[in-house]
């Protein structure tokens, strides 16, 4: 339960490590931009940002079963962040697949990709879209329902 979490638990002690010694030589306004950066940093790799990762033959079953959209995903991708960000509550509706924990996922992502592992993918009905725009998943998540 707690895996997850262990990168934002990072960010969030190292910056607080950083910002105490910067605010203790007397720069508490540059410790304050830090502590802000580094918080950043874990709320953008918490699991907040991104839902629960399953796997990409779960991912393939479930949209097969409600036609929802599977999309591929790796954490740090600032374009995989911008559409998760720009999706809101939707985002929780699709199927999320972490290419880095699954090696299914990441040849799935290669087979779309023509051999790379672009991400974000999205698949629905047999068919991919690489780094479409929220609108785009919006459209195939509505046309699922």
């Amino acid at each position: 339960m707690m895996r997850p979490w262990i990168l934002s638990l990072l960010f969030v002690l190292c910056g607080s490590a950083v910002a105490t010694g910067l605010a203790s030589s007397g720069s508490p306004g540059a410790a304050a931009v830090l502590l802000l950066a580094f918080l950043a940093l874990a709320g953008v790799n918490s699991p907040l940002i991104f839902p629960r990762s399953v796997g990409a033959v779960e991912a393939q079953r479930r949209s097969a079963v409600d036609g929802r959209p599977v999309i591929y995903w790796r954490p740090g991708c600032t374009y995989c962040i911008r559409l998760r960000i720009r999706l809101g509550r939707s985002a929780h509706r699709l199927h999320w697949v972490n290419i880095w924990r699954d090696p299914a996922g990441a040849a799935a992502a290669r087979a779309a990709n023509d051999g790379n592992e672009t991400v974000p993918t999205v698949v629905v009905a047999g068919r991919s879209y690489t780094n479409p725009d929220a609108e785009r998943v919006r459209e195939l998540l509505s046309r699922s329902i």
